[in-house]
């Protein structure tokens, strides 16, 4: 098992206004897994994330990720997770403009201890296996949506994190862009010779059918589910109809 979460709890606030978020999270991932993470907007997806991600610490229960345990850590005491286990993939790229494809990866390289060789290899390794092998000098203005997303997958998957967090990865893309974002999540997760993990909240149901498993985060706790039961049968219909009718 890569990660496990158990009866994780978080709420914010306190008295009357206390709002208790989280309810007793139980998750697990095998490596090499690609799991969507659904649920209605403000239900607590994004805070989950941020303590299995080492960034916020919960009120109880417990993260083990590897040989990480953590949870209810202070986020100060996450370094090593942050920086040996957790790689994030968020919705905006966060790339740095003036700087080409190669450089983006290499700086977040650089900027964990690795020298310039390293960084410079590595990084052009990551985009290669993302699909970018002949734009390493792009910046980010000669680069599609699609693309850009993908320097920004290839910086996490340089870093040789065996877990992703992606944050709604397709929200600032077309369909057909964000689709291939999930085949290329497909290909990392099922690489068989060196297989990543990766969570991925998303509110859009034709992708979250595409992943290996899904999870319905409500009313603060998760359950596994299915496109059928967590969508309705109306939108599994609509969504079965448009893909028949778009053949070429």
């Amino acid at each position: 098992m890569l990660l496990e979460v158990d009866d994780l709890r978080k709420g914010f606030g306190s008295g009357r206004r206390r709002i208790e978020v989280l309810k007793g999270i139980d998750l697990q991932i095998e490596q090499g897994e690609l799991v969507a993470l659904m649920g209605p907007s403000g239900c607590g997806k994004s805070t989950l994330l941020n303590i299995i991600g080492g960034l916020l610490a919960g009120d109880s229960g417990s993260v083990q990720l590897n040989e990480f345990k953590y949870g209810t850590r202070n986020p100060a005491g996450n370094v090593k997770v942050r920086r040996h286990a957790v790689g994030w993939i968020f919705q905006d790229f966060h790339l740095v403009e003036h700087l080409s494809a190669l450089d983006n990866v290499a700086l977040a390289l650089g900027l964990s201890g690795a020298s310039d060789s390293e960084s410079n290899e590595r990084a052009a390794d990551a985009l290669t296996r993302v699909g970018l092998g002949d734009r390493l000098d792009h910046i980010p203005d000669q680069l599609s949506g699609g693309q850009r997303q993908r320097v920004a997958i290839a910086r996490a998957v340089a870093g040789r994190r065996p877990l992703l967090l992606a944050d709604e990865p397709t929200g600032n893309l077309d369909s057909r862009s964000g689709e291939g974002i999930l085949e290329l999540f497909h290909d990392l997760c099922h690489d068989t010779e060196n297989p990543i993990s990766i969570l991925m909240v998303t509110h859009d149901p034709v992708l979250a059918a595409k992943a290996d498993r899904m999870l319905l985060l409500n009313d603060g706790v998760t359950a596994a589910s299915d496109i059928r039961s967590a969508w309705g049968d109306e939108i599994i219909d609509s969504i079965s109809g448009d893909e028949g009718g778009e053949e070429e």
